[in-house]
């Protein structure tokens, strides 16, 4: 198949270039904003079709949360637009779509965790255009799947445990928020659950992915330095009263991974054992 990956130099496009020569069978075009401007229709269209392409994993998206507060109309644009243009043009050639969302879909108020068919209720800018890029993508491409995941991390980019390896480096103190609950993801682990779903073949629907385990970002920084051997910096527990944020943040917002493990016969790695890999592959750089 050729396959179109956007946003190849985030996080989550990085991991899945890594993976791309474990299937030579397959024409991969990674692209990024220079090769392919998502928010112009018409390029987009000229793409799919000069390339002859069959499936998009849209990895791109502008996930700058705080920022999304006070630039709405170009979070709008990447967030629910541009997935729209690729869906309608891949579905052109009877194509498939892979659309990476988010846990901010939800405002964060349950106490169990989310399953696929809960309603989605955002109180942000990011969550909210997220979700409308759900809807546009479903709606302009029949063989299209939504997959939400949560606090990406990776060797890629900036993120959460490359932060906390160097504040912890830097700061005899830290203080992280503690009444925030969710599981982290390892980019890879998600990027290796794509290209299953590319492989055995993509059954269309919403489905939820982070590694296995529940924790909160008080525990997520305690454990960064641990495994990365930082002992220097004290790690303090923090109401989401005494750190506020121009964006809301779900309080509590764990992924059911039930519906994909089923579908696809997976096992999902323990989100510490995917930690201790990724802080191994960072302090080794």
């Amino acid at each position: 198949m050729n396959i179109l990956i956007t946003g190849c130099n985030g996080q989550l496009g990085n991991e899945m270039q890594l993976l791309e020569k474990e299937y030579p069978q397959h024409n991969w075009f990674n692209t990024d904003v220079q090769e392919l401007d998502i928010t112009d229709q018409l390029a987009i269209n000229q793409f799919v079709a000069e390339h002859q392409i069959d499936g998009v994993v849209n990895c791109a998206a502008y996930t700058a949360v705080d920022k999304a507060e006070d630039n709405k109309e170009l979070c709008t644009t990447l967030n629910t637009v541009a997935p729209a243009y690729l869906a309608a043009a891949v579905d052109k050639r009877g194509g498939w779509m892979i659309q990476i969302s988010t846990d901010y879909v939800f405002d964060g108020t349950k106490h169990t965790p989310y399953v696929e068919t809960d309603t989605p209720c955002p109180n942000s800018v990011y969550g909210s255009t997220k979700l409308a890029g759900e809807i546009g993508v479903t709606k302009f491409c029949k063989r299209s799947m939504i997959v939400r995941t949560a606090w990406l991390y990776s060797t890629f980019g900036n993120n959460f445990v490359k932060t906390m390896i160097r504040l912890g480096k830097e700061k005899p103190e830290l203080g992280v928020i503690f009444d925030q609950i969710g599981t982290p993801t390892y980019a890879r682990d998600l990027a290796r659950i794509i290209m299953t779903v590319i492989e055995k073949g993509i059954l269309p629907g919403v489905y939820h992915f982070s590694n296995e385990g529940v924790i909160s970002w008080y525990d997520f920084a305690k454990a960064i330095h641990r495994l990365a051997g930082i002992t220097t910096c004290r790690v303090r527990p923090l109401h989401t009263a005494e750190y506020p944020t121009p964006a809301h943040r779900p309080h509590y917002s764990v992924l059911d991974k039930t519906k994909i493990k089923s579908t696809y016969q997976v096992e999902i790695p323990y989100w510490e054992e995917s930690l201790e890999v990724c802080v191994r592959k960072l302090l080794s750089e």
